[in-house]
């Protein structure tokens, strides 16, 4: 007796079509994962130490102190008449989230290797989960940032908001994905060229210097405003702010040109992202 069985599986996994294919279903799809790896991110970071989550503010507060002491009192670097160290503070709240997405996503196929190799999900949500887990870091920042806010805006009644203060969840989107696409670029090319790695951490530091941290847009001039414009995390960094110490510099033009540079650089990495995933397992 001659018997037909039609074989029913309860996923089945087909090869990207092409390297523009991001299946969103499919993320929603893994979103338990994707909250599994943000567990894992933020509690691995401070899990054996004896301070644990107190890190989360002494390392703003430190750089903070460093900051107002060497390019405040012995420089005498302007601060667009904002307290010393809430401009400090403000710049380096922005950067950190910034700079550990992007230094963290830059080693996403390096550091997932093995369960890339053994186990079938979307890769993407490696390093998004890596964006989300970082702001958790950013919003514990972000509350110190307020602490230090509120005391000059009662006390000293030196500060004052406006409504581009609603820009926020905007300006955290901007961060967020300018730097997963630039990690992504970077660790597809790490799977070739491992001496990226050790360069991404100088060039992170490097870029943050040449970034309104240490310095208001409104103190450059000339050539070295415009180069200084050029830099996607300028006027996301001046817009935050102007937003809260109404000082700064804040221009729709160059916030838009912030949008599309951060969405030309995502879809670049999603691009190559996705190609090289493909192959990635034969060279890493």
């Amino acid at each position: 007796m001659n018997l037909s069985v039609k074989n029913k599986y309860n996923e089945e996994i087909y090869p990207k079509k092409s390297i523009l294919d991001v299946n969103i279903k499919e993320i929603y799809q893994f979103k338990d994962l994707l909250f599994l790896f943000v567990k894992r991110d933020f509690i691995s970071i401070y899990k054996q130490t004896i301070l644990g989550p107190l890190w989360f503010f002494i390392q703003p507060i430190l750089t903070t102190i460093i900051f107002t002491v060497v390019f405040g009192r012995f420089a005498g670097l302007p601060t667009d008449g904002i307290p010393q160290v809430l401009f400090y503070l403000a710049g380096i709240t922005c950067w950190n989230y910034f700079a550990e997405c992007l230094t963290k996503t830059s080693n996403t196929f390096i550091d997932n290797q093995n369960i890339f190799g053994k186990v079938y999900f979307p890769r993407i949500i490696s390093p998004l989960s890596i964006v989300l887990s970082s702001l958790i870091k950013f919003g514990i920042q972000f509350l110190l940032f307020l602490c230090l806010y509120f005391y000059y805006f009662f006390v000293h009644n030196s500060i004052h908001p406006n409504i581009t203060l609603f820009l926020l969840p905007f300006l955290i989107v901007l961060m967020g994905l300018l730097s997963l696409g630039l990690g992504m670029i970077i660790s597809s090319l790490t799977t070739k060229y491992r001496d990226l790695r050790f360069l991404i951490q100088f060039g992170v530091q490097l870029w943050m210097y040449v970034t309104p941290i240490i310095f208001p847009l409104s103190s450059l001039s000339g050539k070295m405003k415009i180069l200084a414009v050029l830099n996607p995390m300028t006027s996301i960094i001046e817009t935050f702010k102007f937003s809260f110490l109404s000082a700064g510099t804040f221009n729709w033009i160059y916030l838009g040109y912030s949008t599309l540079v951060t969405l030309i650089i995502l879809l670049i990495g999603i691009l190559i992202f996705n190609k090289t995933e493909q192959y990635f397992i034969d060279t890493v």
